[in-house]
């Protein structure tokens, strides 16, 4: 190899590729997704209420119709009131796009609820979530939908 094709292939292995990583929302919004999973496995429903919109509207598993923001904290509810807490959990973080004040995500969640006899469920969700930018430079989850995994556990 030439001395010029080694000096070209160093500098191309050195320089950073332009558009490569997340912007900075999208960047922000993944750090909220990370805060919302937190806030679950506390069960800080307080703070879980303040990554919504007030004009929400989303299709959680848990119920069989859309939702809006007085309904977020319901699937949550199911499983506290079965004794069941968020042991664990680990995202797959899939993609995200951003548009203008609007960054959506789509991850794939798994999880292990622990019963207060100490037995434990395994979980997965897909979950889609659109967040807002709000005047002062907060996100907010204006819509989403989670699914169930499909036929292959994915």
């Amino acid at each position: 190899m030439s001395r010029l094709s080694l000096s070209l292939t160093a500098l191309l292995l050195a320089a950073p590729a332009f558009g490569a990583g997340p912007s900075a929302s999208e960047q922000a919004v993944w750090s909220l997704e990370d805060s919302y999973w937190h806030y679950v496995r506390d069960n800080d429903l307080e703070h879980y209420r303040t990554l919504w919109h007030r004009d929400f509207l989303g299709w959680p598993l848990s119920s069989p119709e859309p939702v809006h923001k007085e309904h977020i904290t319901d699937w949550i509810a199911l499983h506290t009131g079965a004794g069941e807490a968020l042991k664990s959990y680990e995202l797959e973080r899939l993609a995200a796009q951003e548009n203008g004040a609007c960054v959506t995500v789509a991850y794939r969640v798994r999880m292990v609820w622990a019963a207060k006899d100490g037995s434990e469920k395994p979980g997965a969700l897909r979950v889609i979530h659109s967040w807002m930018r709000q005047p002062g430079g907060q996100w907010q989850i204006i819509s989403g939908m989670a699914a169930p995994p499909d036929a292959r556990g994915h």
